[in-house]
């Protein structure tokens, strides 16, 4: 049977697993590991990707992702090839070293964001590298003690995560390790590496036509974790964005013309929006600006923090915050 083609949305949360072929190693020592995360420290920024959790074990690694604005591809091929490229090399081999193609599953981040940073942050202690949740806590090769402040890791988003249970820090601190502790008594959880929901329909087609009554009970996606309705976003929205990106570019859209109309809308000098500065009107519509070049048009990150003299973290912040402004003031590009 054809495996199901994968969906790869930007801007929403992924359950990502890369497994060794046969089962065999894919970290024989530090060294290996040490360079997983440099490549993650450099890939992350420049695709556009954010990191809320991961767990490095012997033989495959867990990440959650929220993938950047051309999807999650470009990530896990760079880093994947690059990673193989070295280990062959530091161990004298070569062929291949992950089992098919990475797994990945589009999760719903509102019932499943919390569960799955647990449940990734605990495959250390599921798989024996650790006793105890003391020493997961100084496991080095795991997200679970970034979020806890005990190891730097500047290329994971902790603070996102720790907002999820409270405002303050030190209280969400003590609440993400009680919940953690919860957790560990669940086990294996299948679902949520797996996926398990029923979906309504098979295709773009019938998600257009609302053709999907009926079809619940009879199919599930492996592909993704939520409720039937999420699925159906999920599968609407990625066609929506990509007709939306073809079509505007089509029509001329293109950085110079999204430049000029974000600082039309806040009454001020193109020169100002590419000039750095706080200043609040030239600010906002540099994220304005951002949101619609990466979002509408797919414009890599990479490319706007060249063009606004920007950090790649500072692009995807500015993303966010123009996503805020244009759902908040109801701005269309092309109105």
């Amino acid at each position: 049977m054809p495996r199901a083609a994968r969906l790869d949305t930007p801007g929403i949360l992924q359950h990502v697993m890369i497994r060794g072929i046969e089962r065999r190693k894919i970290f024989r020592n530090d060294d290996d590991r040490k360079d997983m995360l440099n490549r993650l420290a450099t890939l992350l920024p420049e695709t556009g990707t954010v990191c809320y959790a991961w767990a490095f074990l012997d033989n495959h690694a867990h990440f959650l992702f929220r993938s950047g604005p051309r999807g999650i591809a470009v990530l896990m091929r760079r880093l994947l090839t690059g990673y193989v490229i070295g280990f062959n090399r530091r161990h004298r081999r070569c062929g291949q070293l992950f089992q098919n193609r990475y797994k990945s599953i589009i999760c719903q981040e509102d019932a499943y964001l919390k569960q799955l940073v647990a449940y990734i942050h605990l495959n250390p202690l599921r798989a024996r590298l650790v006793n105890d949740l003391a020493q997961l806590a100084d496991y080095p090769y795991c997200g679970h003690a970034a979020v806890l402040g005990r190891w730097p890791v500047c290329w994971q988003d902790t603070e996102y995560v720790l907002r999820q249970f409270s405002e303050n820090l030190k209280a969400a601190r003590r609440k993400y390790q009680e919940y953690v502790t919860r957790n560990a008594a669940l086990g294996r959880q299948p679902e949520l590496v797996s996926g398990s929901v029923s979906r309504k329909t098979s295709g773009w087609k019938e998600v257009r036509q609302g053709q999907h009554k009926g079809l619940e009970r009879r199919m599930r996606d492996s592909r993704i974790l939520g409720e039937p309705g999420f699925v159906h976003s999920v599968l609407a929205e990625a066609r929506q964005s990509l007709d939306r990106g073809y079509f505007l570019r089509s029509q001329g859209w293109d950085f110079d013309r999204v430049l000029a109309r974000a600082a039309s809308v806040f009454d001020v000098p193109v020169t100002d929006v590419l000039r750095s500065g706080r200043q609040r009107p030239r600010a906002l519509a540099r994220s304005l600006a951002c949101f619609w070049a990466v979002r509408e048009l797919g414009l890599p990150s990479a490319e706007l923090a060249r063009r606004f003299g920007m950090t790649a973290a500072g692009v995807n912040y500015a993303v966010r915050r123009g996503e805020g402004l244009a759902s908040e003031r109801k701005l269309v590009l092309d109105e």
